[in-house]
């Protein structure tokens, strides 16, 4: 599966942005996504993430409360949708996906990049104060 993020930009403090996830290649639904983001001289690090059921999503910690991922089967192309933005989420953003074969596992959620497949190219997020 190909992947291809857009939506990033120059935003000040308190903006909202959404970020796009285009994928193309497979079937979108077998694949559970994520978003990870990367800030020079930083590790990676982990976003959010939803299931190919679409019914379960997990946020990480520094995100939990005002970003939201979601997904749309249909338009193969998973979100994120990023409010009260502050400086620290300055980073270059990573769309992720991680292709699931078996049926008991289309509500698992993965929160580990290893974990994941294919990756987008990235895009950039900066929120200045």
């Amino acid at each position: 599966v190909q992947l291809q993020a857009s939506g990033g930009g120059l935003v000040q403090a308190g903006d909202s942005l959404r970020l796009s996830c285009a994928a193309s290649g497979r079937t979108f639904s077998n694949y559970a996504m994520a978003w990870f983001r990367q800030a020079p001289g930083k590790e990676r690090e982990f976003v959010a993430a939803i299931s190919t059921s679409n019914s379960m999503t997990l946020s990480g910690d520094s995100v939990k409360g005002r970003f939201t991922i979601s997904r749309d089967n249909a338009k193969n192309t998973v979100y994120l949708l990023m409010n009260s933005l502050k400086p620290e989420d300055t980073a270059a953003y990573y769309c992720a996906a991680r292709l699931v074969t078996m049926y008991f596992q289309r509500e698992s959620i993965w929160w580990s990049g290893q974990d994941y497949d294919y990756w987008g190219q990235g895009t950039q997020v900066t929120v200045s104060s």
